[in-house]
């Protein structure tokens, strides 16, 4: 994409309201600070800029509940707390505008706008 940053990873030092796109693919079910990865994706995009993600949450399917707490989790590919529908969309809600949201079984995909 021309004249389009895109921020990826987390651990890369981008200015503030420096990123058009940032996106995670799932990714927020691995960070072991949720609050903090919501706030750096806030910080570093611009005005108008997208967060589009998808991740694992939890309350849709018990058996994947059941996989992420006892087997993912345990290996460390997966780190709690993990968001409800309904917390996730809170979290959004409060930071984004129009929010394109979708559950497909325990995962949910969005876009959303700064």
């Amino acid at each position: 994409m021309a004249g389009h940053r895109a921020a990826i990873l987390f651990n890369r030092n981008f200015e503030d309201e420096s990123c058009d796109i940032v996106i995670s693919m799932n990714g927020f079910h691995a960070f072991p600070d949720k609050k903090k990865a919501f706030k750096e994706t806030w910080r570093v995009l611009k005005p108008g800029g997208k967060f589009i993600a998808c991740f694992y949450i939890k309350g849709e399917k018990k058996i994947t509940d059941w996989l992420v707490k006892n087997v993912l989790s345990k290996k460390g590919w997966f780190t709690p707390p993990f968001p409800t529908q309904e917390q996730l969309m809170n979290i959004l809600n409060k930071l984004y505008k129009n929010i394109d949201f979708h559950v497909e079984g325990s995962m949910v995909y969005f876009s959303a706008v700064k």
